[in-house]
């Protein structure tokens, strides 16, 4: 599905009336990691939204970037993703 698709409610349900989506996506995945910067910086600017990403995957160990850019909320949140990521890695070993 294309982004514009994923996140206009609209164009969802008139080219995918077969999906069980019931609202627009809040989650976006791009095929490589210049894609989903500059994809996500934009929703964030232009929907005066929060982001959280970008989001490595898949990695060996839990890896994120924090942007140069990022508010002390943003650096917090990438920050408890990370750890509940290892965690999450570090109980499949056990």
């Amino acid at each position: 599905m294309q982004a514009d698709v994923a996140v206009n409610k609209n164009l969802l349900d008139k080219l995918f009336n077969f999906s069980s989506l019931d609202a627009p996506t809040d989650i976006l995945v791009f095929p490589d990691l210049n894609s989903a910067n500059i994809s996500y910086k934009l929703l964030a600017q232009l929907a005066n939204t929060q982001a959280i990403g970008p989001i490595l995957v898949p990695m060996n160990k839990p890896a994120n970037i924090i942007p140069r850019t990022a508010s002390v909320t943003e650096i917090v949140n990438m920050s408890v993703l990370t750890a509940l990521l290892t965690d999450k890695k570090m109980s499949m070993r056990e």
